[in-house]
């Protein structure tokens, strides 16, 4: 079977899943702590698959909030020395860097955030872009793909954690949380539904 060329595969867009860890809920206020970037590809069979990494520990940035509870919850400490924290507008041109050479090299017309309620980390990436002005935001300014609710539907689950289990990916819950894990874990699951899909409708 002729799969679509990656840049006919999603309208021009090329699928990036982004996982943000943050100090509270709200982007215009919070600091973002941690953020990681998957870049998926078509491999040989035409079957996506994650094909690198990209992440970085954040500073907050100056009059940034944080609520004690979240800390907690991602197991944060935001000024520890080891961190290897850098600047907001470092770690996202680290991250935008080779997400823009994917877009350019497959042809795309720029990147769309794929996430686990998607929303969420859109909003804190939109924000920092905006705190540090970055002109070349390679990422559609509000459209994403949600694998929470992609999950819903594929496999009855909305929770990662659980649909990642539902379709057979290993879970280690000592590991979540982080922004790599979790994202490396939703770009699986995004990938397992998109290769599922196109299997049942070859014809598409």
């Amino acid at each position: 079977m002729m799969r679509a060329p990656v840049a006919q595969r999603f309208r021009g867009f090329l699928p990036v899943v982004i996982d943000v860890e943050t100090a509270g809920f709200d982007a215009g206020i919070h600091a973002l702590l941690e953020v990681a970037a998957v870049i998926m590809l078509p491999d040989k069979h035409g079957d996506w698959r994650r094909l690198e990494t990209h992440a970085a520990h954040v500073e907050p940035f100056e009059g940034a909030k944080m609520e004690q509870a979240s800390l907690d919850f991602i197991g944060v400490d935001p000024y520890h020395p080891f961190r290897g924290a850098v600047s907001e507008k470092e770690a996202l041109q680290k991250i935008f860097a080779p997400i823009r050479t994917a877009v350019k090299n497959h042809g795309c017309s720029r990147a769309i955030l794929v996430g686990h309620n998607a929303a969420f980390d859109l909003g804190f990436i939109n924000a920092a872009v905006k705190r540090t002005q970055i002109k070349r935001n390679p990422f559609h300014q509000f459209s994403c793909f949600d694998t929470a609710t992609l999950g819903g539907l594929a496999c009855q689950q909305t929770v990662l954690a659980k649909a990642a289990q539902a379709i057979g990916i290993n879970w280690d819950n000592s590991q979540a949380h982080s922004a790599i894990y979790d994202a490396e874990r939703t770009a699986e699951l995004f990938c397992y539904i998109v290769n599922r899909w196109d299997a049942l409708n070859p014809s598409l």
